[in-house]
């Protein structure tokens, strides 16, 4: 039997995609809170967890208080395009050393599916962008820095695309690093909320146990596939 928790908040899209993927070997359990949501991935009796629709912020802020080094990449899978998409969280991604961390998760997590990684690297503009302002200066420097430290010590297929986000996924890139987590966040919104593209949830890295990070705005199709996915990581 496989028990999932799903946290239950305003936008209740995610009971009516629960009631779809009833199964005999599937046991969902609802939270109504972060604590008790928090307590659900600390429990080794539940296989995974997810958000579902309770609001992200006090889940990640209890979560990083007892894991630091948590971080999230969401999972999108399209009839043309498969991808991890990161950094998503808002706080996320702020340095070099963080990006580079999420790569390393992201392909090992790819690797286990029997997946072979292809970063894209992103950055606020294009190379010749250089010097218009020193954000977008700044950025440029990170993009090149995060690149040429992942052929240095790793063995994986990495391009630094820039701001051609358009580019890398029709290349087939199957991990795309934003320049950092608001970035990510925005790309996420305008291709999943907007542009309908099926996202699977973020997955949560660093923690010994399963979560899907979902947003609270999402669809029932979009919470089903979340479930689905969870399933499917309990399986591997």
């Amino acid at each position: 039997m496989i028990r999932i928790a799903v946290g239950v908040g305003d936008n209740k899209n995610i009971i009516e995609a629960c009631s779809l993927c009833k199964r005999s070997d599937i046991s969902i359990e609802y939270v109504y809170n972060d604590k008790d949501l928090v307590n659900a991935i600390l429990d080794e009796d539940i296989d995974a967890v997810i958000r579902g629709s309770l609001p992200a912020s006090d889940v990640v802020k209890l979560l990083k208080s007892k894991f630091p080094k948590i971080s999230r990449a969401t999972y999108i899978n399209t009839d043309n395009s498969e991808l991890l998409l990161t950094p998503v969280g808002i706080d996320e991604g702020q340095s070099i050393d963080s990006k580079y961390e999420i790569a390393v998760n992201c392909c090992e997590f790819l690797k286990k599916q029997s997946k072979t990684p292809k970063i894209a690297v992103m950055a606020s503009g294009r190379k010749g962008d250089y010097g218009r302002n020193e954000e977008i200066s700044k950025s440029i420097d990170e993009s090149e820095e995060l690149t040429e430290l992942i052929k240095k010590t790793t063995d994986w297929e990495v391009k630094n695309y820039y701001i051609l986000i358009e580019q890398a996924i029709k290349d087939k890139y199957n991990i795309i690093i934003a320049p950092n987590g608001i970035i990510g966040n925005i790309i996420f919104r305008t291709l999943v909320l907007i542009d309908k593209w099926p996202s699977y949830g973020a997955i949560t890295f660093g923690l010994n146990q399963i979560y899907i990070d979902t947003s609270r705005d999402q669809s029932v199709e979009g919470y089903e596939r979340s479930l689905k996915l969870a399933c499917k990581l309990v399986n591997i």
